[in-house]
């Protein structure tokens, strides 16, 4: 009797595994593929701080002198005058202006009308000196910067001074303590325009319109 070769025949794969398997490539492409478009957002800077941060005498006296002095034979009342937006005033319109209600442009305005007239008093012939010359140019120098943004008023408000005492210096020996009094009201200045710092500014303005007085008169 012949043998009867018997094979098993080989069970083919659940068409359910099949489904399985193609749907876990499917997520695993689909991960990949999203993974590499969505990154971390990237972390927003930090706003700059708006607050201007006080000026130290030292540094309003360096941005005074920023802008050098125009070379010798230059006309100094021409380059004063391209900063001063203010037409020279009287110490009587000085001290009118200090004991105004103060505003928001109160320093700026201050700081143009005292350049303007101390500008004006520098080129006088019995206070010419290439001293006074200096300072003039600084305050102008300083001035020039009102218009700048978050702008600080110290550097003027130091050149002021550094004028007056030039003057003081050159011809008026009994302003010497007045004018050291409004150095030092300089000093405890922050150069800002806030609410809080107007009372300051105002004691600042009509003390140096009083020596504007004093200087507009000859000396003895």
């Amino acid at each position: 009797m012949a043998e009867i070769n018997i094979q098993r025949k080989k069970s083919s794969p659940s068409p359910w595994l099949l489904v399985l398997l193609a749907l876990a490539v499917l997520g695993l492409i689909a991960y990949f593929f999203l993974r590499s478009d969505t990154g971390p957002s990237p972390t927003p800077a930090a706003p700059a701080a708006s607050t201007t941060a006080p000026v130290s005498d030292a540094e309003a006296e360096a941005i005074a002198r920023a802008t050098p002095p125009p070379a010798d034979g230059t006309n100094n009342a021409a380059v004063a005058d391209m900063a001063a937006e203010e037409a020279p005033a009287t110490p009587d319109e000085l001290a009118a202006f200090a004991a105004e209600t103060a505003t928001p442009d109160y320093g700026r305005r201050g700081l143009r009308m005292f350049s303007a007239t101390l500008s004006d008093l520098a080129d006088r012939a019995d206070l010419r000196d290439p001293a006074v010359s200096e300072k003039r140019n600084d305050l102008t120098s300083a001035t020039s910067r009102l218009n700048e943004a978050n702008a600080s008023l110290k550097p003027g408000l130091v050149a002021v001074t550094a004028l007056l005492q030039a003057m003081q210096q050159k011809a008026y020996p009994d302003l010497e303590g007045p004018v050291s009094e409004l150095t030092e009201q300089a000093r405890q200045l922050s150069g800002r325009q806030t609410a809080a710092d107007q009372p300051q500014l105002q004691a600042f303005f009509t003390k140096a319109a009083e020596i504007v007085r004093a200087l507009s008169e000859s000396a003895s």
